[in-house]
């Protein structure tokens, strides 16, 4: 008794079914993480200027954006947030991440006040790794 001879062997090709399936969920999530990052910069700030300003398209993993507004008021993806529970997240990525970058993004007409009451919740909360966003003068966000 030969069996092999009723079985063909037929070498497994190229699917191209499975490829597709993951080339759009790739697509997906770069759709997906676009959106999300242009959600931290969603709200109408215009950042300060400055002459040395260095442009930074590189976001690091994690960065936490801290955006405030004219009046004071702080917001992280584009949810307004109060002291306490900016102390309470900024201490919970303290304890989790050593050196998490925080980008502050103060609108231009913020009181130094503001700015300085951040910094001083950021250094309680033992995030040390801050940055202040600004854009230089040609830049089209720069106009008065």
């Amino acid at each position: 008794m030969d069996f092999k001879k009723k079985f063909q062997e037929h070498g497994a090709g190229f699917q191209m079914a499975p490829m597709l399936d993951i080339v759009f969920i790739l697509l997906i999530h770069f759709m997906a993480a676009t959106i999300f990052a242009q959600w931290d910069n969603k709200l109408e700030i215009k950042v300060p200027t400055a002459a040395n300003a260095s442009e930074n398209d590189i976001r690091q993993y994690g960065e936490v954006i801290l955006n405030i507004d004219r009046d004071g008021k702080v917001f992280i993806n584009s949810n307004e947030v109060s002291d306490a529970q900016l102390k309470e997240i900024l201490g919970a990525i303290a304890t989790t991440f050593k050196d998490q970058p925080c980008i502050v993004r103060p609108d231009r007409d913020t009181s130094c006040q503001h700015l300085v009451h951040i910094l001083d919740l950021c250094r309680g909360a033992n995030v040390w790794n801050v940055s202040i966003a600004t854009t230089t003068p040609s830049a089209p966000d720069a106009t008065p």
